[in-house]
């Protein structure tokens, strides 16, 4: 473990660590993006799609759905906006929260991302899984999880299937 002193050694092994965790990511990304556009999708149209088809009800609210993703408040409702006009994504009201909204996924939606997630799979296990034995990937699981949840608590938002209001 390191001391939390200040380091301005540039062999540090806390860059190492960051460097090919941000170059992994970058590859995979990359990859990921050229199969998603044979699809009419950008990444952050699949990741809202796939955190709402994996949602209790297959649908977040708007709120929950930027606290998971890569966008801000504002950036989800531009998404939102772009993928409702193409019958991806509707809008639902909160009935216990007039100022809130959830995104739901259509039937539309879901069909897209059931013709990409064959090749999206295909891709996972070849560039990403695949590289990995059961143990590593399992703590690799464990640590991102950890991180994750230290950097991002909201991650998880919206979750757990919501009581209705009393």
């Amino acid at each position: 473990m390191y001391d939390g002193l200040v380091s301005t050694d540039l062999d540090d092994p806390r860059f190492t660590a960051f460097g090919l965790f941000a170059e992994a990511f970058t590859g995979l990304t990359a990859r990921f993006n050229t199969q998603l556009e044979e699809h009419r999708l950008s990444g952050v149209e699949f990741e809202v799609l796939m955190r709402l088809a994996r949602s209790p009800g297959r649908r977040l609210r708007m709120t929950d759905l930027a606290g998971q993703t890569s966008l801000s408040t504002s950036g989800v409702t531009r998404v939102v906006d772009r993928m409702e006009r193409d019958g991806l994504v509707r809008r639902e009201a909160c009935p216990s929260d007039r100022r809130s909204s959830f995104a739901v996924i259509t039937d539309a939606g879901r069909q897209r991302l059931d013709e990409v997630l064959p090749g999206h799979l295909e891709l996972l296990q070849q560039w990403f899984i695949g590289q990995l034995s059961q143990p590593e990937l399992d703590g690799m699981l464990e640590s991102m999880r950890k991180i994750r949840d230290a950097v991002n608590p909201c991650a998880t938002a919206g979750t757990e299937e919501r009581q209705p209001a009393a």
